[in-house]
């Protein structure tokens, strides 16, 4: 019984061990490894995110979004 538990951990170490997610980066890779993140106007995702507060709030931002009625009527 204690051998199967002994097993277990061990399995699960290296499990663990074997699925993880960090690298090493070489110097010459770092410098596009977060241009994407380092500009300075929305994501896409942000950018959607506004274009459906937009039109369900009826507000309108600063980012010139079009404006109206929650209902759908512009």
């Amino acid at each position: 019984m204690l051998s199967h538990k002994i097993q277990s951990a061990v399995l699960l170490l290296l499990t663990i061990i074997t699925t993880s997610s960090c690298s090493v980066v070489k110097e010459y890779q770092k410098a596009k490894l977060n241009d994407a993140e380092m500009n300075l106007s929305a994501r896409e995702i942000q950018k959607t995110e506004m274009n459906f507060q937009n039109y369900r709030e009826g507000a309108s931002g600063a980012n010139g979004g079009k404006n109206g009625g929650g209902c759908g009527c512009n």
